[in-house]
């Protein structure tokens, strides 16, 4: 029997795109406390499922697809801008599709506005009620308000109209920004991404015996498979070394491993590959938030996921691809070497390279010079650095990494930095390399 937190979030999945829901609500028509409500609609946000907004409420939206990520409602936007809505809470949950900035004459703009738009305007009325009319949400900046005929047509098409006390220069740069972070989002590869569904996943349960294991073994050449209960969640797991000796009749739940590892879908497919190195895994179950198994993701799985990343043109740029991407090769036939030079994105508020940068220099000229001896992923397991002098902006930065250990799963490397020929930094990287 489902649990009363696993009842409500299947109750608010089942809810209509654009319905308001508050803690209460839930509480009552579910019989439940309103602690255990609010904890299911926290969960309900992070899965995307339903959006809070201060002084309207939370409502039901539509829940994005990866590939729409870069796509936002009129509820986020209410968000990232602490806006208050006027008019047309109903239509929160839409998706737009278009920023317009209204800044140019009332004919000429609305040229540019279409339905699903949102314009970004100020006070200017006319203009709102066009936009509505055409089938745009508003966005008022500069605090300023609207007219009760625009408020009343927002209530009827159901498209919100937004005010915000920000100018519009930083709404725009705001929505950008927020738009950017998702880019980048959207380039982390994650389990959800990769996972075997369960479906297509082949497990046993705690009733099994051990004729079972050999069963699928012969059927599918597979040795590991994950051991569930009675209703779905996870117990444990079987491999051929935990069958081995047994007869066909042992129960499965006396030989299997308990409690063992096990990943959401929500995982970042760099920190499964850590866990399967470190533990020594070729098989993880993945489960949701009540342990029950929704897949398994395979160490092969993972490092062909990691090897298509690297491969893949980014879209949104981190700080570390910032810094990365001003990285360049100074070898000589006696030593490999690389120069960066401190531009002002690197620096603190004093000017100077930031604690930050110094380890992700640290880590990039490390991580060349062990690819140079040994092809395949890596993860970066422990670095000491040590700050000498401080580098100030628009300094070069001579970097000179030193393998001084290499093995089959780890890698030992010194690295040095130097400005002007004096020793600015020193560290000690280890790293687990993934075969």
């Amino acid at each position: 029997m489902a649990t009363k937190h696993e009842q409500i979030i299947e109750y608010i999945t089942n809810l209509a795109v654009g319905e308001k829901i508050s803690v209460r609500s839930i509480a009552k028509a579910l019989t439940v406390s309103e602690g255990t409500a609010y904890r299911a609609i926290k969960e309900a946000e992070n899965q995307g499922l339903v959006s809070t907004i201060e002084r309207v409420g939370t409502v039901r939206i539509e829940k994005k697809k990866k590939e729409n990520i870069e796509k936002l409602t009129y509820a986020e936007i209410v968000n990232i801008v602490d806006g208050q809505v006027l008019g047309g809470r109903q239509g929160l949950h839409k998706t737009l599709n278009r920023f317009v900035i209204g800044a140019m004459k009332l004919d000429a703009m609305m040229r540019y506005v279409e339905a699903g738009n949102l314009l970004i305007v100020g006070n200017r009325y006319q203009g709102h009620k066009l936009a509505l009319e055409a089938g745009a949400a508003v966005l008022i900046t500069g605090g300023f308000d609207t007219t009760d005929d625009a408020i009343k047509l927002a209530e009827e098409l159901d498209l919100p109209i937004i005010s915000t006390s920000y100018d519009t220069f930083t709404v725009a740069t705001m929505i950008n920004r927020a738009i950017y972070d998702q880019l980048i989002k959207k380039e982390i590869v994650l389990v959800d991404d990769i996972l075997i569904p369960l479906q297509d996943t082949y497990y046993m349960t705690t009733q099994n015996t051990a004729e079972k294991w050999h069963e699928l073994n012969e059927k599918t050449g597979h040795s590991r498979y994950p051991v569930i209960d009675a209703q779905m969640k996870i117990q444990g797991m079987v491999a051929a070394k935990d069958v081995l000796g047994a007869t066909k009749q042992t129960s499965i739940e006396k030989v299997m491993t308990p409690n063992p590892i096990t990943v959401n879908e929500r995982t970042s497919v760099a920190a499964v590959a850590h866990v399967m190195v470190w533990e020594g895994i070729e098989l993880l179950p993945v489960i949701d938030e009540q342990r029950k198994l929704i897949g398994v993701i395979s160490r092969q799985d993972v490092l062909k996921a990691l090897q298509m990343v690297q491969r893949q043109p980014h879209v949104g740029e981190t700080i570390e691809d910032i810094v990365t991407s001003r990285i360049e090769e100074q070898s000589s036939a006696e030593e490999l070497a690389f120069k960066c030079e401190v531009t002002p994105q690197m620096t603190n508020q004093l000017g100077t390279i930031s604690y930050g940068v110094m380890t992700t220099l640290v880590t990039e000229a490390g991580s060349r010079v062990l690819r140079k001896y040994k092809k395949g992923d890596l993860v970066v397991e422990n670095i000491t650095l040590y700050f000498i002098k401080p580098v100030q902006i628009e300094s070069i930065i001579l970097i000179k990494p030193k393998v001084l250990e290499i093995g089959r799963k780890h890698g030992k490397i010194d690295v040095e930095l130097y400005h002007d020929d004096e020793i600015v930094g020193k560290a000690l990287m280890m790293a687990q390399l993934i075969d």
